[in-house]
Formats: C-alpha cells, sequence, structure tokens
C-alpha cells in the first residue's frame, strides 16, 4: 500500500492530463445526446485556432489576460486567501492605464507605456490591498469585500471614463496614444492583436514562483496561508502579509486590464457589466492547481477553447456554450482528483505488479 501511494504521488502530474481527456469525453457525450457529432465539434474548435496565423495570434490574445488573473487568483489562494475580486482589480487597472495614456500623451512612448502599465499594477493592488487591509485589521473576509469592491471599481470606472475621458458623442475613452501592440509581428500573425502583455504575464508567473518559494517573504506568506496561528506564533506578522499577498494579487489582476487597453482596444469602453476576466481566472486557477507553470498551461488551454467555441459554431453547427461544459467538467475532475485517481488505479496496480515480477 506505501508503495502504490508512492506511485500515487510521483505519477501526481498525470491527473490534471486525465482530467482534461475526461472533460473532453463529458463534452463529446453530450453532444452525442444532442445530436452533434463531437469529432466534427472538436476538429472545427482547433482548425478555429490554428487554423490560420490571424487565428493563432488572436488565441494569444485571448489567453493573455486569463494569464494574468490565473495568477492573481492563485496567488491569493497560497497566501491563504480567496481573491474573487480580479474583475474589479482588471476594471480599476484599465482605469488607471487609460487616464496615464491619455492625460500624459505628450510624453515619448519610451517613458508613457511603462508609466501606464506600472500605474495599471499599482492601482490594481492598491484596490486589492483594501480587501486585504479590512481582513487583516478587522476580520472581515475576503470574499465578501472583493465582492462589493467589484461593483464599486465598476461604477468607479464608468464614472472616472464618462467624466474626464469620454471621447464626444460615442460611449468610450478617447484613443489611448499608448501602445502594448508587438507592431513588428504583424506581418507574422496577420495584424492578429498580439501585444507585450503575454511577455509580462509569463515574467509574472517566473515572479510568482520565485517569491513564494524561493524568498523570505514568500515563505512567511505561504506559513500565512497554511496555518496563520502558528505562523503567528513562530513571530511572523499575520496581518503585513495579508495585506501584502492581496496587494500582489491585485497587482497582476491590474496589469490584465493594462494589457486589454494599451494592447488589445486602445480605448475604454463604458461597460454595461462587469467584462468577467476575473471570474475566468478563478476557474484557471482551480484548473492549474494554483501553481504558476499550471496556471499558465490552463490558461492557453482556457483560452485556445474559449476562442475555438466560435469555430465549432461556424464549423459544425454546435452550440458554442457547450464548450462552458468541457471547460466545467475538467474543472470539476481536477476539484474531484478522487474520481480520476479511482480511474487511473487499475493501471497502476498493473503496473505495479510488472515492477514485482
Amino acid at each position: 500500500m506505501h508503495r502504490l501511494k508512492k506511485i500515487f504521488a510521483t505519477d501526481s502530474y498525470i491527473v490534471p492530463l486525465v482530467a482534461i481527456v475526461m472533460g473532453f469525453l463529458v463534452g463529446a457525450i453530450v453532444m452525442l445526446i444532442g445530436g452533434y457529432d463531437p469529432v466534427a465539434a472538436y476538429s472545427a474548435l482547433f482548425k478555429r485556432v490554428f487554423g490560420s496565423p490571424y487565428d493563432f495570434g488572436e488565441a494569444i490574445r485571448e489567453m493573455t489576460p486569463l494569464m494574468f488573473t490565473g495568477l492573481a487568483v492563485a496567488f491569493a489562494f497560497r497566501s491563504g486567501m480567496f481573491n474573487i475580486g480580479a474583475d474589479g482589480q482588471v476594471l480599476i487597472g484599465m482605469t488607471a492605464a487609460t487616464l496615464v495614456g491619455i492625460q500624459l500623451a505628450g510624453l515619448p512612448s519610451f517613458l508613457l507605456v511603462p508609466l501606464a502599465v506600472i500605474a495599471a499594477g499599482l492601482a490594481g493592488g492598491l484596490w486589492a490591498g483594501i480587501a486585504g487591509y479590512l481582513k487583516a485589521k478587522r476580520g472581515i473576509n475576503e470574499v465578501i469585500t472583493t465582492i462589493m469592491l467589484n461593483w464599486i471599481a465598476l461604477y468607479l470606472s464608468n464614472y472616472i471614463v464618462r467624466n474626464f475621458l469620454l471621447l464626444k458623442g460615442q460611449n468610450r475613452s478617447e484613443d489611448i496614444p499608448a501602445s502594448l501592440s508587438m507592431t513588428f509581428l504583424n506581418g507574422v500573425f496577420d495584424n492578429a492583436r498580439v501585444h507585450w502583455g503575454t511577455a509580462i504575464a509569463i515574467c509574472a508567473a517566473i515572479f510568482f514562483y520565485v517569491y513564494l518559494w524561493k524568498t523570505k517573504q514568500g515563505y512567511e506568506m505561504r506559513a500565512v496561508g497554511l496555518n496563520p496561528n502558528a505562523a503567528e506564533y513562530a513571530g511572523m506578522n499575520v496581518g503585513r502579509n495579508v495585506v501584502k499577498a492581496m496587494f500582489i494579487s491585485g497587482a497582476f489582476a491590474g496589469l490584465a486590464g493594462a494589457g486589454e487597453v494599451l494592447g488589445v482596444f486602445h480605448y475604454q469602453s463604458v461597460f454595461a457589466a462587469s467584462p468577467g476576466y476575473g471570474f475566468n481566472g478563478i476557474a484557471v486557477a482551480l484548473l492549474g492547481l494554483t501553481h504558476p507553470l499550471g496556471v499558465i498551461l490552463a490558461a492557453i488551454l482556457y483560452g485556445m477553447l474559449t476562442y475555438g467555441a466560435a469555430g465549432m459554431s461556424f464549423g459544425a453547427d454546435v452550440p458554442p456554450e457547450l464548450i462552458r461544459i468541457v471547460i466545467g467538467s475538467i474543472i470539476f475532475f481536477i476539484a474531484a482528483q478522487g474520481i480520476v485517481r479511482w480511474v487511473l488505479k487499475p493501471f497502476y496496480l498493473k503496473r505495479k505488479k510488472e515492477k514485482v515480477s
């Protein structure tokens, strides 16, 4: 039995892969029940993503905000908190980047772009820091405060755009001269909206890993997340680590906002409802097992499925909503790892017998 447990621990990376396969199988079964051809649907999905340089570039663009918001949720989770306010932090980051980009438009690009990006990260971090402060000083659950801050962020960002940045006669801000677009790749991706935010997201994932697992401050954050009482007994400042963790988490989400307004749209809209970046980030963080590398891979998968869903609709006449069933099934199997391990158990037992013999 001990040997079998050791095999399970060694091969635990297989579980997410099997969960993904099982999610696709569940989606195929649902399609068959609905009278659709799953082979044609999945073929159309992947053709939509990889069928042309433009579509592949747009799929990368779809993945980028998911990387940031997934990292935001995962970082908070590793520190013992559940940040479901990434959506509001994205909006605040957008607004800060838009404000800096428009108000300081006279600056040269090599100054304006970094300032706008830094402003977005700081604004998102400070917005999340409010929830962290209330948790540390007043003991208020961060789930409640981040939900409320999402709505405040939506109306605050709309107010700022309408009253200070609005393009006359339009329901959006003026054009932002600062740009994160990778113009030198226009020829490669047929003018797809690929931008530097993708590279920044990968750097953020590296920072996530190095900071949490290779520094004293990261060790304290993880200790606070695992057991705040034990961490406090060991002399760690729990409140400070809570605020710091939420600030870093919010900064990741704020950078997602910078990428969207500086790299994709080049203006900020007045939103009728929450854009949903942060809520998708929760799914990405869970799918990536709250590890930075896992989050990047999960964002790639989630972005491919989301962007490719339109291909299912046009290429195989399958409702694009069915892709949500696939994503939901994958997340379910990731969360219910016992089911996946039960499916894998006969294979592990067979391998154990082969090794013994």
